[in-house]
């Protein structure tokens, strides 16, 4: 995963940036700077001095951390931490006395030493144990940084997947509404029927082009629906008042909201506040006020329980809301009056 390789590289550069200073530091020691002729002698001395350090660590962050200390296996991970601590110190300590009998190391000056303090061995080890743990927590905190940004990552994935199922599932039902419209349209003026099959393939290129996006511009969801009511409008001729208000300016017309929110209410509002013996009407109002795009839609009520006015279409606009804004929204619905059912809808414009 791309995450994880750059949590990597970027550990791999700390490490790479610390034993690089480590290295240096015989080279820029503020005594050897005031000399005319570097002494190489004593850098070699002193870097031999880091490089048991150096291959403890090696071993420790490629090969004893990732096999047994990330699997768990964190006895043998501590035992087998120490053994090598302990076998790297001996060797060094038999190497020095076996190659270097004639000429002991640590007779040199320790003006001319340029290194870290000669320590006996068990120094060596607690030194090098130490430094092992401090290996194993930056370890932890990249690992813990890259197990976060990979859960980050992947509830972003599930967000989209589950928005883009939210948005599927209320198609279906959107198009059934509508070619059963055109159905009742066929036997009553067949010209009109066909402006209404146009009309319908229209909406079907927003659903099907535009709605992928995750914003769609304010004029492009309102022209979507718009080309709703008028397949409505035509179905109902005039026994219902039918209003739809909106903004016209440029600036506005084009701030970006998510596609197929606003057709649940207003088709919910034709499914339940439109009747055949009374009368009825819809009225909608769509505007822009800092940054926040208003929605008000009101429509006549007939019946005595509106509960199944919540249906399948509302609750997944709830969740794909829910999902969007995270609670940044304002849904009202507004029940109380017995003729009128009410829905405002706030939400923040997206950005881009």
């Amino acid at each position: 995963m791309e995450i994880t390789e750059k949590q990597k590289i970027g550990e791999n550069l700390l490490y790479v940036m610390v034993w690089t200073v480590i290295f240096l530091v015989p080279v820029l020691n503020a005594e050897m700077m005031s000399e005319i002729h570097i002494n190489m002698d004593n850098i070699l001395v002193a870097w031999r001095k880091i490089l048991p350090y150096f291959t403890i660590f090696i071993i420790h962050n490629s090969i004893v951390a990732p096999r047994f200390m990330f699997k768990r296996k964190y006895g043998l991970y501590i035992l087998l931490n120490i053994i090598g601590i302990i076998s790297v110190f001996l060797m060094v300590e038999f190497y020095e006395r076996s190659i270097f009998d004639v000429v002991d190391i640590r007779q040199v000056s320790p003006s001319k030493k340029m290194s870290f303090s000669d320590l006996e061995i068990y120094w060596n080890i607690l030194l090098g144990i130490f430094m092992t743990g401090a290996n194993t927590g930056i370890k932890l905190i990249y690992q813990s940084i890259r197990d976060e940004q990979i859960m980050d990552s992947l509830k972003r994935q599930n967000l989209i997947v589950e928005m883009e199922y939210l948005k599927y599932q209320i198609n279906p039902h959107f198009f059934m509404n509508t070619l059963n419209n055109i159905h009742s349209l066929i036997d009553i003026d067949a010209d009109c029927a066909k402006n209404a099959i146009i009309d319908l393939s229209k909406m079907m290129r927003y659903v099907l082009y535009d709605s992928g996006s995750e914003g769609i511009s304010l004029q492009k969801d309102i022209y979507f629906l718009n080309n709703y009511i008028e397949l409505m409008r035509i179905r109902y001729a005039n026994d219902i008042d039918i209003q739809m208000s909106y903004p016209t300016n440029a600036e506005t017309l084009n701030v970006k909201i998510p596609p197929l929110l606003l057709i649940v209410f207003i088709e919910n509002a034709f499914k339940h506040g439109v009747s055949y013996n009374k009368k009825s009407f819809i009225h909608v109002s769509i505007n822009c006020v800092e940054g926040r795009v208003v929605s008000v839609i009101e429509n006549s009520k007939h019946t005595i329980s509106n509960s199944d006015h919540i249906g399948i279409g509302l609750e997944n606009v709830n969740k794909r809301l829910e999902l969007i804004y995270d609670n940044q929204h304002e849904l009202a619905i507004d029940d109380g009056d017995p003729n009128i059912y009410r829905v405002k809808l706030i939400i923040p414009a997206l950005n881009g």
